[in-house]
Formats: C-alpha cells, structure tokens, sequence
C-alpha cells in the first residue's frame, strides 16, 4: 500500500460505511474498486488478467452452482447448494439459447473431475463464452471450503478501456474487514501492472448507491 495511507484507506472505507447506514437500502450493497489507469496501450501493451483470494467474502450472495457426478451432487443437497447432473446437462441438448440461460443464472460453477472434460460435449462452449468455465472440484475437496474460496476470489482483467471495476466487498463488512480487503486488492492490482503505480491515475471505493471515495 506504499502509495495510500492506512489514514486515507480508513477515511474512505468509513465515509462509504457511513453513506450506507445513513441511507439505507433494502438489500446489501456491494462496495466496488473502481480503477483508472494510464500510460497504458490497450492495443499494444500485454492485457494482464489475475485473481486474487480476499480475507472476507465480497459477494455473499453469488449463486454458484455445481455440475457434479452422483456423490458430489448428494454432497450438494446436504448442503443446500444448486447442484445438476450429468443427465440434466444432456436434456439441455447442446441448445445455446438453454445454456445462455444456465450461464446468465448462476455467477461461477464448480464440476466434479470426473465430468468436467465432458462439459464441452454436453454444453457446446457456452459457459467458456460467458467466461464461467467451471473449476474442477475432486473428492478431496471440501465442497463448502470450494464455494468459500470462490465467493471470495476476485478477477482483475484488462480489457480495450483504460478502466476497470471489481467488487472487493459489501456494506455489512466491519471496517477494519473492508480495509482490509480494499488493501489486499489493491496491492495485488498494482503488481499486475507493467509499470506498477506510475499506470495507476486513481483509484475510487464506491457503494452500490454511495458516493465514490477517492483513495488515491
């Protein structure tokens, strides 16, 4: 965080805290890194693209579904998480039209290993498309550590703009939580970057409905 203050990131998460509370909404705000870069060539310049793993889920109520064989979708009910079968995927029948809609309904999927090479041939590459490739889940996995793990996993990815979002967080996180998030993200969004902070021209925190926080 060399270039931001614990101060300044401090300051902002609490003024978009403080926003949120004063003006509540019906439903849980999510909290989104908004970022400006510069001397940066979309065209010519290698588009970085990364993930990185926050300390506090961002997004609770991401919808994640999984393509599992017998056991893991048994594992799935227990548990309460959307899950379908290999059978189920069949009666889609390849139709883009059925597997757009399967992509627009769920954020992520996980597939168990033993199915996950056979998804292009049940689904056609609908979900690579819709970027929602799923990740493979094994039986040495703990299901809702797996679910965990991409709840709070977040993407940077550069596209033909000079700006980019992501979310790092909700209004109900404390805010030594969110800070604590905002950094992490930060950092790892900086070293992704060519020429580090001399690319980055600012960077806003923002609740759903807030005001943007200018942190740098």
């Amino acid at each position: 965080m060399s270039k931001i203050t614990r101060d300044t990131l401090y300051d902002c998460v609490r003024e978009v805290l403080k926003g949120s509370k004063d003006k509540q909404r019906k439903f849980n705000e999510t909290v989104e890194l908004q970022i400006a870069l510069k001397n940066y060539d979309p065209q010519k310049d290698k588009r970085f693209s990364g993930t990185v793993r926050l300390r506090h889920i961002p997004r609770p109520k991401m919808k994640i579904c999984i393509l599992g064989d017998a056991s893991h979708c048994d594992e799935a009910k227990a548990n309460g998480i959307p899950f379908m079968d290999a059978e189920a995927l069949k009666k889609l029948n390849k139709d883009k039209k059925l597997v757009k809609k399967l992509a627009k309904k769920y954020d992520a999927f996980l597939a168990s290993d033993s199915l996950i090479k056979q998804i292009p041939k049940l689904l056609g590459p609908g979900l690579s498309k819709a970027g929602k490739f799923p990740t493979i889940l094994t039986h040495a996995d703990n299901m809702v550590a797996k679910v965990d793990e991409i709840k709070s996993t977040i993407r940077f990815q550069m596209k033909k703009v000079l700006c980019l979002a992501t979310p790092v967080g909700h209004v109900q996180l404390t805010e030594d939580e969110l800070a604590a998030n905002v950094g992490l993200s930060v950092n790892f969004l900086v070293s992704l970057l060519k020429k580090n902070w001399q690319n980055v021209r600012a960077l806003y925190i923002k609740s759903t409905m807030g005001k943007r926080q200018q942190l740098y």
